[in-house]
């Protein structure tokens, strides 16, 4: 049968914070070139890698097929055990229009809150 209970599945995995470092292939015209890091959360690190060319592509011209990644690090937190609050700033499409939010989370790790602020967007406001 069917397993609800897969780790693997998006909608109940956990997301994990990754560091990932990337840059355009150097060219003859352009032997240096400058390395971009992003913050992304991610259920794994073939997700964080493909968000990071999304993301990069948006604001930069820079893609997949003329770039590398330098690295892709898992982010652990420093005090995993202590509560800490979060303030997270969102910006997102509904049927209405573009919104800009400010929402805040009591959690233990950074993960964890951004997880569940996708959990109550996914909820509440269909996003």
């Amino acid at each position: 049968g069917f397993n609800f209970f897969n780790s693997n599945m998006k909608a109940l995995g956990l997301l994990k914070e990754y560091i990932v470092l990337g840059r355009k292939l150097p060219t003859e015209r352009d032997p240096l070139t400058t390395p971009y890091r992003m913050r992304i959360f991610a259920p794994d690190t073939v997700t964080a890698k493909s968000r990071y060319w999304y993301f990069i592509r948006q604001l930069k011209k820079m893609k997949k097929a003329s770039g590398e990644i330098l690295s892709c690090e898992q982010v652990h937190e420093k005090k995993g055990l202590k509560v800490k609050n979060f303030g997270i700033w969102i910006r997102y499409n509904s049927r209405s229009g573009t919104h800009n939010m400010y929402k805040e989370y009591r959690d233990l790790t950074t993960a964890r809150a951004v997880t569940a602020l996708y959990r109550e967007m996914g909820g509440r406001h269909r996003a």
